[in-house]
C-alpha cells in the first residue's frame, strides 16, 4: 500500500525522474523534455546534470527515484540492453508500490506489447542481460511487464509524430499531475482552494480573447497568495508566462524599464535591452502580440505601471491572461473583472493560526482559549494570523498573555507596517479625512460626519471615495463607515506616533483614561497640538473640568458639545480660531470671548441657547451656510 507520508509534497526533492538509455535518446527526445520541463520550473532530475561531481552514481540515482513525484521512463529499443537501466527500472517500480511513485511510460520508436513480451530488437538487448544475469531475470521482466501495462506515451502515434508537439503534450500533463496531486493549496495555504477555483473560472482559460482580472483588497489579505496560488496551477496552459514581483517597490527602486525588459525575457528566452519606458511598451506590445502569455502584476500602486507593463489588451496574443493585485480598486478601470480579496471565516482563521502558532513538542495547556482571542484580535487578516502565529510558536502561557494584553495598546509592527503602505500612499487631506474617521466615526453615519469633514475642508465625496477604493474603509448598507480593526489600529498608532503615552501630544484624542488625566492635569495648559477631541462625559470628571480644557486647545478644528442645564460651567475662557465647524447644544449664557476670531468657520449650532449675538469683531465675519439656534433667528449671518 502507497505511503501518504513518502509521497506528500514536502517530502519530494525533485518533481520528475528522468530514466532513459543515454545511447538512444540523451541527445535527442530526452535533451528536448528536459529542457521543455525546465522551462516550466518543473524541477527534473537527469543524471548528466543533476547528480552532484563525487558521487557514487547507483546510490545517488536510487535516492534521487526514492526523492521524485513522477519517473519518466523513456522505453527506447536499447532500452534493456544493459542491467543497470533494468535494475533502476525495478527500483522504480518498487517505489511505486511502496511510496506512491507516479510512473509514466514512454515508449520512443518501440511498442508497449515489444516492452511487455521482450519482443524484437528490445527482446533482443533483453535477451543479452537475461544471460548474464539469470538470478535477476524475472524481476526484470516482472518490472517490464508492469511498466508497459501503464498507460502511456507514443511519440509516433501522436499529432502524427511531430516531436515538439508530442513534449509540448507531455510536459502538459505532467504539469497537471503535479498540481493535480499537491496538496499545497489546502495544506499549506489554508482556505485557498475555493477562491482558487473561483477565481480560475473568472479568468475563462481556453475561451479565447484577452483577458485582464484584477484581486482588491486590504494588505496583507492574501492577495499575492492567491494569485500566486492560480498562477502555479494554470501557467502550463500558455507559451510563455512570468511574475513581475512587487511592483510597488521594485519599479522604484529599478524602474519601469528593468521591468519591461525582465518581461520580455522570461517569455522570449532572451536578453531584451529597453531604452525607454515608452520603447518597451512598444517592444511588448509587438513581441507578445501574437503569444499566448500569463503575466501575472504583483502589487500594482500606480497608473504608469499598469501603463507600462499592461497598457491594453492588445499588447497580447489570443487567449493571453493577465492577472494584477492592487490595494486600489481605481487602478482597475480598464480590466474585464475585479476580486475583492474575501478575508479568512473563523474556521479557516483557526487552521491558519494552528499551522503557525502550535506547538507539537510544547502545547499549551489553554491553547484553544488563547488562539480563540488571537484569531478575533486578526478578524480574518492573513497576515495577522501568520505573524502572530509565528511569533507564538515558541511561548508558553504567560508569554501569550502577555503578548495579547500589550495588542490592546501596542499592535505588532510588522502587520502595521504592511497596512501602513496603503495610508502612505494617500494625498494629505485623504490622510487627515482617514485618521478622523478612523478616530471618531467608525459605527457613524456617514451623513452625520460629512458636515463637519466639508467645514474642515477635507473634500470628502472625492476622499472617502479613494478611502473606499484603497481598501481602508467601508459603508455599509445602513450607511455607516467601517473598516477592519488593525486598520483602526494602524491609524491609532499613526496618530500616537513618538509619543504613545502623551496624549496632549496626539493630534487626535479618543480614549475616555487620555481624555479624563488631561482634563484633570492639565486642564489650565493651553495645547497646540489636539485638532480633534471626542466628546466626553464621566461620572468621576467633572463638566466644568472637560470645558476648562477644550475650551484651551489652540488648534481645534471642529467641536461637537452637548451640555445639560444643570452643567455649572462658566463662561468659556477661551475658543480655538481654528474651528471650523461647532455644535453646541445649552451653550452657556456667558457670551463669545472677544479673541475669538474663527475666520475660517463654515458651520455653527448653537440650539438652547440664551446668546443674542455671537461675537464682535473688527472685521465683517462672512456668512455661515449653516446656523442653528432655536433663539436666535435664521437670518443672522453677519456679526458687526
Amino acid at each position: 500500500m502507497a505511503s501518504s507520508s513518502a509521497s506528500s509534497s514536502w517530502s519530494w526533492k525533485y518533481d520528475v525522474f528522468l530514466s532513459f538509455r543515454g545511447e538512444d535518446t540523451r541527445k535527442k527526445f530526452v535533451d528536448h523534455l528536459y529542457t521543455a520541463l525546465d522551462q516550466r520550473l518543473i524541477g527534473t532530475y537527469k543524471d548528466d546534470i543533476t547528480l552532484p561531481r563525487g558521487e557514487s552514481v547507483g546510490p545517488a540515482l536510487l535516492k534521487a527515484i526514492e526523492e521524485s513525484n513522477i519517473a519518466v521512463v523513456i522505453f527506447s529499443k536499447n532500452y534493456a540492453d544493459s542491467s543497470w537501466y533494468l535494475d533502476k527500472l525495478v527500483h522504480i517500480m518498487k517505489c511505486r508500490e511502496e511510496m506512491g511513485l507516479t510512473v509514466i511510460p514512454i515508449f520512443y520508436d518501440v511498442d508497449p506489447s515489444e516492452v511487455r513480451h521482450q519482443k524484437r530488437e528490445f527482446g533482443e538487448a533483453f535477451s543479452k542481460q537475461e544471460m548474464k544475469n539469470v538470478t535477476k531475470a524475472e524481476l526484470w521482466r516482472k518490472a517490464l511487464v508492469a511498466a508497459s501495462n501503464i498507460s502511456g506515451w507514443e511519440p509516433k502515434n501522436v499529432a502524427n509524430g511531430h516531436e515538439a508537439t508530442v513534449i509540448q503534450n507531455i510536459v502538459d500533463a505532467i504539469s497537471d499531475k503535479l498540481l493535480s496531486s499537491n496538496s499545497y493549496i489546502d495544506e499549506e495555504l489554508v482556505g485557498m482552494t475555493d477562491r482558487v477555483k473561483d477565481l480560475i473560472s473568472r479568468l475563462e482559460i481556453g475561451t479565447g480573447g484577452v483577458r485582464m482580472v484584477g484581486i482588491w483588497g486590504v494588505g496583507g489579505g492574501g492577495k499575492t497568495t492567491l494569485a500566486t496560488s492560480v498562477y502555479m496551477k494554470i501557467n502550463h496552459h500558455f507559451q510563455g508566462h512570468y511574475v513581475v514581483d512587487n511592483i510597488r517597490e521594485e519599479s522604484s527602486k529599478s524602474g519601469l524599464k528593468k521591468l519591461q525588459e525582465n518581461i520580455l525575457k522570461e517569455v522570449l528566452k532572451k536578453e531584451v535591452s529597453v531604452q525607454s519606458v515608452e520603447q518597451g511598451k512598444r517592444m511588448i506590445q509587438s513581441r507578445l502580440c501574437h503569444s499566448n502569455v500569463l503575466i501575472f502584476l504583483d502589487d500594482v500602486d500606480d497608473p504608469k505601471q499598469l501603463e507600462a507593463l499592461a497598457g491594453s489588451h492588445s499588447w497580447f496574443g489570443y487567449g493571453s491572461r493577465i492577472i494584477i493585485t492592487t490595494r486600489n480598486e481605481h487602478l482597475l478601470q480598464k480590466v474585464d473583472y475585479v476580486s475583492p480579496v474575501r478575508l479568512l471565516s473563523q474556521d479557516e482563521g483557526n487552521r491558519l493560526f494552528k499551522k503557525h502558532a502550535y506547538n507539537d513538542k510544547k502545547p499549551l495547556k489553554d491553547y484553544w482559549e488563547l488562539s480563540l482571542r488571537v484569531v478575533s484580535y486578526a478578524d480574518g487578516l492573513p497576515l495577522a494570523l501568520k505573524v502572530l502565529g509565528s511569533f507564538l510558536y515558541d511561548k508558553d502561557e504567560k508569554e501569550w498573555m502577555s503578548t495579547l494584553d500589550r495588542l490592546k495598546d501596542i499592535p505588532e509592527s510588522e502587520i502595521v507596517e504592511k497596512l501602513k503602505i496603503s495610508y502612505d500612499g494617500l494625498k494629505k487631506v485623504e490622510k487627515e479625512l482617514f485618521l478622523d474617521i478612523a478616530c471618531f466615526f467608525r459605527w457613524r453615519s456617514k451623513d452625520e460626519a460629512m458636515e463637519i469633514f466639508e467645514a474642515c475642508g477635507f473634500h470628502p465625496d472625492i476622499g472617502i471615495k479613494v478611502l473606499i477604493q484603497k481598501a481602508l474603509i467601508t459603508i455599509n448598507l445602513d450607511g455607516y463607515f467601517n473598516m477592519h480593526d488593525l486598520v483602526q489600529e494602524m491609524a491609532h498608532y499613526i496618530v500616537r506616533g513618538e509619543h504613545p503615552n502623551n496624549p496632549e501630544k496626539h493630534s487626535r484624542v479618543w480614549k475616555d483614561e487620555d481624555i479624563k488625566k488631561m482634563c484633570i492635569e492639565d486642564a489650565t495648559t493651553e495645547n497646540d497640538k489636539i485638532e480633534a477631541i471626542r466628546a466626553y462625559r464621566s461620572p468621576n470628571l467633572l463638566p466644568s473640568q472637560f470645558f476648562k480644557f477644550v475650551l484651551k486647545l489652540k488648534k481645534l478644528r471642529w467641536i461637537r458639545v452637548t451640555m445639560r442645564n444643570d452643567d455649572n460651567v462658566e463662561g468659556p475662557y477661551f475658543l480655538s480660531n481654528e474651528l471650523r465647524y461647532i455644535d453646541w447644544e445649552n451653550y452657556p449664557a456667558s457670551p463669545f470671548p472677544d479673541s475669538f476670531q474663527p475666520k475660517n468657520l463654515a458651520v455653527l449650532k448653537i440650539r438652547n441657547s440664551f446668546q443674542k449675538e455671537l461675537w464682535r469683531s473688527h472685521k465683517v465675519i462672512q456668512w455661515f451656510p449653516n446656523i442653528i439656534n432655536e433663539c436666535i433667528p435664521l437670518n443672522i449671518g453677519i456679526v458687526l
